[in-house]
């Protein structure tokens, strides 16, 4: 469903903000953009964003320095946002959710329902800075409100190159860099630029890296003592999927980084032949066709035969 997003807070004193955890560029675009336009049009209200510290990549954003990563006690918001996931998936931002007089979910990945009293959950769009694009006016745009939707849309399309890029996100895309910031640089230092020590975690994991399924799947793993090694954390880890994925001849790339004792994060991409949500879903995870995580426990070779076994079926159907 479509809403009205000022209609929803209309009277509102206190709203809060939340995405998920480990929050990656499309929800720390969509959060820091409502909250921008939140206050632009409901100056009165007292708008805050609880959510995970971001990597450093996101400063440039208009109130990224006002994040709070704490998870203070606090008074019942009077409305509650949770955006780019379900409120099973927002950490201890949960506690502000529950308690909202008004709790309010918008989301793109494909899910049965949302968790808010009211819910905009959309599968068909590519990123959920791009359904606010469509809930906002386009009249209270600004530099600041437009770069971060723009953030949050290329790093949820590939720059758009992911097939949830349609002509829709292309034009919007050209609208918000009408606006006059730095897009090149936005993109390059937001998407592709990697520290030294990232650039070696990623060469390792692709030099370590097993292709399966006739050459047609192929996983990577960054271990903890990896980890440890280079002093890296889950932030360091962006982007080692999509090259897994950039191998010729690969259809399906699974990327894992441990994180707790026999306990692994997934990153899934695919082409066409392979539905990663639908392979995610199997362990509790899920996202989008070509874009999907869940956790998984165990030893590592047996999750990733579990893994290999949900590939094979889509593959060999």
């Amino acid at each position: 469903m479509r809403m009205n997003l000022l209609e929803e807070c209309k009277g509102a004193a206190r709203i809060g903000i939340s995405g998920h955890i480990r929050p990656d560029g499309d929800c720390v675009g969509s959060v820091l953009s409502l909250q921008m336009y939140l206050r632009k049009c409901l100056p009165a209200a007292k708008v805050k964003v609880f959510l995970e510290k971001p990597a450093d990549i996101f400063s440039e954003i208009k109130g990224y320095d006002e994040i709070d990563s704490d998870f203070p006690e606090e008074e019942p918001f009077d409305v509650f946002f949770v955006l780019d996931c379900g409120a099973d998936r927002i950490g201890e931002a949960e506690k502000y959710f529950r308690t909202a007089g008004k709790r309010i979910n918008i989301d793109h990945h494909i899910r049965e329902a949302g968790s808010g009293d009211v819910n905009c959950i959309d599968p068909g769009i590519g990123s959920t800075c791009e359904l606010l694009y469509d809930l906002m006016d386009e009249d209270r745009f600004d530099r600041d409100i437009a770069m971060a939707l723009y953030i949050g849309i290329i790093h949820d399309t590939g720059v758009f190159q992911y097939s949830n890029t349609t002509p829709e996100t292309l034009r919007k895309g050209a609208k918000l860099i009408g606006y006059g910031f730095d897009f090149p640089r936005l993109i390059r230092e937001t998407f592709y630029l990697k520290t030294y020590v990232q650039a070696q975690v990623m060469g390792k994991t692709l030099t370590e890296s097993v292709r399966f399924l006739d050459d047609r799947c192929i996983v990577g793993l960054v271990d903890r003592e990896t980890m440890e090694t280079y002093h890296v954390g889950p932030k360091d880890m962006d982007g080692i999927v999509n090259q897994l994925k950039n191998i010729k001849g690969v259809e399906c790339a699974v990327f894992l980084y441990q994180t707790g004792e026999q306990e692994y994060k997934v990153s899934l991409r695919s082409d066409e032949k392979v539905n990663a949500a639908q392979a995610a879903a199997c362990f509790g995870g899920g996202g989008h066709a070509r874009a999907a995580g869940c956790t998984v426990k165990g030893a590592f070779r047996d999750c990733v035969d579990a893994l290999i076994c949900r590939i094979a079926e889509q593959l060999q159907a």
